[in-house]
This record gives structure tokens, sequence and C-alpha cells, in this order.
């Protein structure tokens, strides 16, 4: 989606010497640069983005955005050019800043959500209840953008220009309301900074993505640039307060003068009450500001209620009724990888498919899936190469304490020797079985199973393919198990 040209003014940068050229269009990729084009050279993690100025300049761009050392890699280059040259210490915020005034659309009512672990299915129910309500919604992160409008997406959280050119779209195709999720990449690399919130939500902060971040005080910092940075001042902050780091975040927001709705599993101004579960969901008492509220979800896990309720208040911070919101709940559905039922056998026996891919995670996981199996709980999981290493044998002992019988297998080893990271899993779970391909250990999972089992295959979720070297190869966790399924009750045609 293209929009008319723009003075470099306009878009809220200054180039050096008072140059201000009409811009046609902007990138992030040399490769993508048209005459009058704004090209970001960003610094990387491998290379800067500075390296390749020199070839936007030849493609025609009017004007270079970058910071000092991006400048000083293409210094001769942009000497003898007429463009002009933006420096500035955050290029990424300018850029984010900059996408949202080109495109000028996104849809008014915004929320996101940031966390460790559930991301995606707060921001599906945010969107489900919305729907409910009867509003032209969407989601937009790890499972593409889904609802009223549809997209793929290559990241959870897109590159600005990708970003605000979806959400331009997206308004121009009469979406009103829109939940993201924001990664704690896409926030440190100031992805979010042009989106303008009406609220924003934090589910809990475990370990992951260390090897991106360093420190979990550094993970912590990305995350809370929602609420330190991004959030609007008039914007609402819903926060699960009971969760790790949690009271951190609503001082936060606090500080910025951003109301706090307080979500918990017993405490906050969204909490639960009595849950019962059964074989297909449960049945759970809502409190909202002291009003009970009891409601059947069709979801597995209490942590999906504790999802819903921080969906809830997201919802309610934007302005809807909490009666009204409430009663959308029956009607809700789970997200695809995210507890998902994905094979049932002949003895009854269930197979469920998660997301799961952190210590926090899988332990959650597991024990959610606990009450709902009156026999064994096998756990199949693995650790993603290429990937924080320090989280792999508490993966394997989070998977210990909580299942039966523990399969340590693959997940997507990348260029790592899929071996070793097994080695890592089962330093957590030393009685675990290893196996190596990812088929076979389904297979087995599945042929563990007797009756009042349930086996949870970890790590993947909704994922259609592994990542073995360079190479993608289909492989589908839930589609896997209803093979094996099919194979061991004799369902084959």
């Amino acid at each position: 989606m293209s929009g008319e040209p723009k003075t470099l003014s306009s878009l809220g940068l200054t180039g050096q010497g008072g140059r201000n050229p009409q811009i046609t269009g902007l990138a992030v990729d040399s490769r993508e640069v048209q005459e009058g084009f704004l090209f970001a050279a960003m610094p990387g993690a491998k290379m800067h983005g500075g390296e390749f100025i020199r070839f936007a300049l030849r493609m025609g761009a009017a004007a270079i955005l970058t910071d000092a050392e991006g400048a000083r890699l293409a210094q001769d280059e942009l000497a003898e050019s007429d463009a002009a040259l933006i420096v500035t210490s955050e290029p990424r915020e300018a850029l984010a800043r900059a996408a949202a005034l080109w495109f000028e659309r996104q849809p008014p009512v915004m929320v996101a959500v940031t966390g460790t672990n559930g991301k995606t299915s707060v921001s599906t129910f945010v969107r489900q209840i919305w729907q409910g309500l009867g509003h032209a919604a969407i989601n937009l992160g790890t499972t593409g953008i889904e609802g009223a409008w549809t997209a793929p997406l290559a990241h959870t959280t897109p590159e600005p220009i990708t970003l605000h050119c979806a959400l331009a779209e997206a308004a121009e195709a009469e979406v009103t309301h829109c939940a993201m999720e924001a990664s704690s990449h896409g926030l440190d690399q100031r992805r979010l900074d042009g989106v303008t919130l009406k609220a924003a939500g934090f589910t809990n902060l475990t370990q992951d993505h260390l090897d991106y971040h360093e420190t979990f005080e550094a993970y912590f910092d990305a995350k809370a640039g929602l609420f330190a940075r991004v959030l609007p001042e008039d914007a609402k902050a819903v926060i699960n307060i009971e969760e790790e780091r949690g009271v951190d975040m609503a001082a936060i927001a606090n500080a910025r003068g951003c109301p706090v709705i307080s979500v918990g599993r017993d405490i906050g101004d969204l909490h639960l009450g009595r849950i019962q579960v059964d074989a297909t969901g449960q049945t759970v008492q809502f409190f909202h500001l002291g009003k009970s509220y009891v409601r059947r979800l069709n979801l597995i896990g209490d942590f999906q209620a504790e999802n819903v309720l921080l969906a809830a208040g997201l919802v309610i911070a934007c302005g809807e009724r909490p009666n009204v919101v409430f009663d959308t709940f029956e009607d809700l559905r789970t997200v695809r990888g995210r507890m998902q039922l994905a094979a049932t056998r002949a003895n009854g026996a269930t197979v469920f498919v998660d997301y799961a891919h952190t210590p926090g995670a899988i332990s959650t996981a597991l024990k959610a899936l606990r009450p709902h199996v009156v026999g064994r709980l096998i756990a199949i999981v693995g650790a993603g190469g290429d990937r924080d290493v320090t989280k792999r044998p508490l993966m394997g002992q989070a998977a210990a304490e909580n299942a039966d019988l523990v399969i340590v297998t693959d997940d997507n080893p990348r260029s790592e020797d899929p071996g070793e990271i097994r080695a890592a899993v089962l330093l957590g779970a030393p009685d675990a079985q290893e196996v190596g391909d990812r088929a076979e250990a389904i297979l087995r999972g599945v042929d563990a199973l007797g009756p009042g089992d349930a086996l949870l295959i970890a790590g993947k979720g909704h994922e259609t393919g592994q990542t073995i070297g360079s190479d993608v190869l289909p492989f589908d966790d839930a589609e896997q198990a209803s093979v094996a399924v099919a194979a061991l009750d004799g369902r084959m045609a």
C-alpha cells in the first residue's frame, strides 16, 4: 500500500542542512529502494545497514535515515550525494514514527499485549470477544493476521513499514479493532513506537530469549518498554500482578499516569474464583470489582482462564461493559497450537499440541492439563537450536517434574547438532526416553497412551515446518498426532 509523496519534514524528520525532499516511499531493504525513497539503514546483529547505503543511493534514494555509525560507513558516498541525511541515536524509533505518518491510518481501537507466554492466546481472545460484540476485529502476531481481515506475517511483531502498511490496509478494509502481540524483540527494536494504543496488557515473565537480551533484567526492560514508552499516558494498563515482575510493570505504568486494571488468579480488579473442570473444558467463576460471573469455557487449562481474564480486562479497558464481555466467553475457541486437542484414541486417551517452549510454559501447560486427566500424563519436549541454551535443562526438568513419562526429541535444531541439544534437555530429565526423530517420538507417545491417559506434544504448536540446517521441512505436530492415532487404531484407509 503506497501513499502520496510527502515531504521529509511531514514524516517528523529533519535532514542535515535543512534538506527537505519529497519522499515517494520507505524501505529498510536497499533492494526495494526506488527513486525518491527514504532508506533506513539500521544497526543489525551481524551487519550494519550502513553497509548498504551506497546501493540505496544508486537506486535513487532521496533520504537516508541512520545513526552515527551508519553515516560513517557511507561517508564518502553521502558526501557526493544530494540525498538528505538524517542521523539520530534512535533510528528505529524515528522510522517507526515516520512509518505511522506515511501510512496515516490504523484501526481506531488498538491494544497490545506483552509477556513471555500467552500473548497469542490473549490477543486472539480479545479479537474473538470484540467479534462477539459485533466489531470488525483482527489479531496480529505469531499466527499472522486473523479475523475480519487476514494476511500472513513473517515476525510476531513486524518491522514498522510492514506493520503500518498492514494496519493501514486493515483500516481501509473497515477493521475498527486490533489486538497485537508485542514481542520483546519488537519492543527493543522500537517497532511499536508509532502505534496509538488504547490499552496494553502484561501476562507474565519467565526465562526466554536470553540469547538476544543476554540478561533477564534486559529482557524485562524490553518488555517494560510497552508501558514506559509506547503506551500513551491517557491509555490503560491491564497487568497480571500475581506473575513475576507484574507489580513492577504496574509501578511503571502508574509512574506515567496510566490507570491500571489489575488481574490475577486470586487477587485483582479481575480475578478467578472456583473452577470446575471436565474432559472438554471448565466452568469458571470470574470476579470483576467484586461482582461474580459464572461462565463456561470450552478451553483446557486454568492458565487459559487467566488468559481470558486478561483479554476481558483489555476489552473492558477500551470501554465495553463487563456483563456483555463475560457473555461472549462460551463462544471462545482455542488458538491453533495452544492446548489444542489434536486427536483422541479409540480408548478415549487424548493428544494435545501446545506451543510451550520455555520452562515456565511447559510447567504451566502440564499442570493445567493434569486435572483433566484421570490416568498418566505423557510429555514430548525438545528445544530449538540457535536459541537460549541455558533454558534447555530447565525445560527437561519442568517436564520431568510434571509428567509421568517424558520423551525428549528434536524441535527446530537449525544449525546446531540435534544430539547435543537433546543431551542438554536430558540433563534436566535423566529418566526420559530419547527419540531424535520427532515423528517417531509422537508415534511412541501415542502408542503409550492407555485409557484415561493424555499426551502433550510441546514446543512447535501451530508451526507447519521443522527447521533442520537451512532447510524448512514440512512438519505439523497436530497432523502427525492424527496420523499416529489413525495408524495405531487401525483407521488408515
